[in-house]
């Protein structure tokens, strides 16, 4: 059987490892220049691969092709593939045949991450034998290879789960959808909302299903279709009978007989949205038989997620927060949410089609300046130059972070959350808030 990878970076290295693993023909191909470290591994395992272009005949001719989550099916060749009806899957889905462990999946427009890397830590602290992939750390496909974990944590993207056929998770979070990616869904919420669903497709009727009930497009599908789940909601506004809640500053947790309480002060993460991730984790590590305790030191050794509400530092008793990955306005929502002080807020560059009327209340409660960061800003200056105080545009993030800086005073925060794409003037998130953290530290050394 012959098996295509198109696309080599973490995942399609590793679906291509364990395709050769399992004695599959196996070729690898880029569009773009592969990293001289996944060469490396290709060459040494002896996969065949190509860079810099797709040899059409070449995949055409494959049994199965597993695609990056990166690549659109708008792609010509991808509709030429599908024209031939070959099977196109994911990483995800190929992985999944060829493990034993018990997959909690996890997926949401936002707070993935963190619930994803909470979920894994409680489990690990706690001695599981369990692996953690998807969208962070290395590939399901090469840790499948020797199947050695008994669970797997694994975060998922929409991109991911679009190619997902036959993958069945024991435990499932959806943390929320909220309009995002709408360009790889043909500008239709109901498709990117059937995505996110995907995560429950398979399970069976003793699976757990844990999702936070406030989310208004969950909610609503959830009206309309019947999920034969165990389902363990997560609110912040009602007392739930099995599931989590938030009340009086107490997250409380009910699984079958057993009840988990915690005060939300003592939480590592702050914020609102938070108490719904640590509920969801708290809920997952419920279900897989991990006592209070064991949840408890789990929950409170934790440390928080880089780019996601990350302190930069204090300059001048101005607070600095880092939350670059705040790449959609909902994000932002959760973002100026988890503050009392007053804010000056830096966002901007590659807008997805934005609706900003979400953050009309908390920016005219708590933004005193905003700061505009990109190469056109105009969106920005159109929506709030009549909402905020003051509004500044800056086209590098020194500049917005002295801009910033010089409209702060003792006890307000800065905060970076974007609400945009990077690629305008970063390679990514990560670079976006590595340079924020960088300016930070370069204006403290001046004071």
């Amino acid at each position: 059987m012959k098996i295509v990878i198109l696309g080599g970076g973490e995942s399609g290295v590793g679906a291509a490892l364990l395709a050769k693993s399992k004695g599959y023909d196996v070729f690898l191909s880029d569009k773009s220049s592969l990293s001289e470290k996944y060469k490396e591994i290709l060459e040494k395992n002896g996969i065949p691969y190509e860079e810099g272009q797709h040899n059409e005949e070449f995949i055409l001719d494959a049994d199965e092709i597993i695609k990056s989550p990166g690549i659109p099916d708008k792609v010509e060749l991808i509709k030429k593939l599908k024209s031939l009806r070959k099977p196109i899957i994911s990483e995800i889905e190929f992985a999944s045949r060829y493990t034993k462990a018990k997959i909690i999946a996890i997926t949401g427009s936002n707070g993935k991450t963190t619930t994803t890397l909470l979920t894994y830590h409680i489990l690990k602290s706690a001695g599981y034998n369990v692996g953690l992939a998807g969208n962070v750390g290395d590939s399901f496909a090469k840790q499948v290879i020797e199947d050695t974990f008994d669970y797997f944590v694994l975060e998922l993207s929409s991109f991911q789960l679009d190619n997902c056929y036959d993958f069945k998770a024991d435990v499932a979070i959806l943390l929320n959808i909220t309009p995002d990616h709408l360009d790889r869904y043909d500008y239709n919420f109901q498709n990117y909302v059937n995505s996110k669903f995907r995560i429950v497709q398979n399970m069976s009727a003793n699976d757990k299903f844990i999702y936070f009930q406030e989310s208004e497009a969950l909610a609503k599908e959830l009206s309309e279709k019947v999920y034969s789940l165990k389902h363990l909601p997560v609110s912040i506004q009602h007392e739930v009978a099995q599931g989590a809640f938030v009340q009086n500053g107490i997250l409380e947790a009910r699984y079958e007989n057993q009840v988990f309480q915690i005060a939300v002060d003592v939480l590592p993460i702050k914020g609102t949205h938070n108490s719904i991730n640590a509920s969801c984790a708290i809920l997952a590590s419920k279900s897989v038989g991990l006592s209070d305790t064991q949840i408890t030191e789990g929950l409170l050794s934790f440390q928080s997620v880089e780019h996601r509400l990350e302190p930069a530092g204090v300059v001048d008793g101005v607070s600095f927060v880092n939350d670059s990955k705040a790449t959609n306005v909902d994000s932002v929502f959760y973002a100026l949410g988890s503050f009392n002080e007053p804010i000056v807020l830096i966002m901007g560059g590659v807008d997805k089609g934005n609706d900003y009327s979400q953050i009309d209340e908390l920016v005219a409660n708590k933004v005193k300046a905003l700061v505009c960061m990109g190469t056109d800003n105009h969106k920005l200056y159109d929506y709030f130059g009549k909402k905020v105080p003051l509004i500044f545009d800056t086209k590098s993030m020194a500049e917005a972070v002295k801009t910033a800086a010089n409209l702060a005073v003792e006890g307000d925060v800065v905060l970076l959350s974007p609400a945009c794409a990077s690629f305008d003037l970063f390679k990514n998130y990560e670079d976006r808030g590595r340079q924020f953290k960088q300016a930070v530290q370069e204006l403290s050394q001046l004071k």
